[in-house]
């Protein structure tokens, strides 16, 4: 049982990793999983209060995903239809579709892009539109950095679990 908990943690805790970037894959719920399994295990003894506070960040990180693109989209002007634009942009460049850019660059590039294109779908000119999805596109860099480096937190000590 001790080795499945610790496969399954370690399965999480990448899961987790991939939801920091994929949109609709909750990234810090399922990596405070992985620190829930690996607690379970004889390979953690981490106080209450700890799983408590990362439970809690895993909530509050999750909360910002949502608020801080939008938040973005608002500062700079745009609307609902850049926020979806730059979701589905992600989308594309995740999938690594052969339509332009991929990679590194298809990561920056696809969602500006779907944020732009929705904010025109919404009746934005076009420099109102380029502002618009700017700032949705750093409102949606913003929530992803913060989900990243709370799913690497998680992962910094399930490997330090799994050394020691």
């Amino acid at each position: 049982m001790n080795g499945v908990l610790i496969v399954l943690a370690i399965l999480l805790a990448l899961t987790g990793l991939l939801g920091a970037v994929v949109p609709g894959l909750p990234g810090p719920p399922i990596a405070w999983l992985a620190l829930l399994m690996i607690q379970l295990s004889s390979a953690a003894d981490h106080a209450p209060w700890f799983i408590v506070v990362m439970a809690l960040a895993a909530a509050l990180v999750t909360v910002l995903d949502y608020v801080v693109p939008s938040w973005g989209a608002k500062r700079y002007g745009g609307s609902k239809a850049g926020v979806w634009g730059c979701n589905i942009g992600l989308v594309v460049s995740l999938l690594g579709l052969p339509l332009g850019p991929q990679g590194l660059v298809g990561v920056f590039f696809w969602p500006f892009l779907g944020a732009w294109v929705g904010e025109l779908a919404a009746g934005k000119s076009s420099q109102t539109a380029l502002r618009a999805a700017w700032g949705t596109f750093l409102g949606m860099l913003s929530g992803i950095f913060i989900k990243l480096i709370y799913a690497l937190v998680v992962a910094v000590v399930l490997v330090k679990d799994l050394i020691s």
